[in-house]
């Protein structure tokens, strides 16, 4: 079982930054791809970064390549999502998740469905 708890959502004008951390319980370091997702009003759940391993694998979303940044701090049980150049359409409550992996398998980025473990969410409104 893994736990997630987010924090540091806010609101922010456009062009502003924000970095978004999360609490992760303890997990196989090796075996679990933690990811950034969000949803805003009315759209469905997209993903939009993750790392596995310390960076074996990263993934970032078309949409926020070159400005959002995801990292993780293993001796603090931490994924972090620094976002820059934050534009009016990257408001939504962003959740990070957990999926345990079985062998090498590669990380379902883009896949809401396979991700097993959710924290609450925290909210990031950007202001024109």
């Amino acid at each position: 079982q893994v736990q997630l708890v987010e924090s540091g959502g806010g609101s922010v004008q456009a062009g502003g930054s924000l970095t978004l951390s999360c609490a992760v319980s303890t997990y196989g370091y090796y075996s679990t791809c933690l990811a950034w997702f969000r949803q805003s009003s009315g759209k469905a759940r997209e993903g939009v970064a993750g790392i596995v391993n310390g960076g074996q694998d990263i993934y970032y979303a078309e949409f926020v390549k070159g400005r959002f940044t995801v990292s993780q701090d293993n001796a603090k049980n931490r994924l972090y999502l620094q976002m820059s150049g934050l534009k009016p359409e990257d408001t939504a409550m962003y959740y990070c998740a957990a999926h345990v992996r079985s062998g090498g398998s590669r990380c379902p980025w883009e896949l809401t469905s396979e991700f097993n473990y959710w924290g609450q969410g925290t909210q990031v409104t950007v202001t024109s």
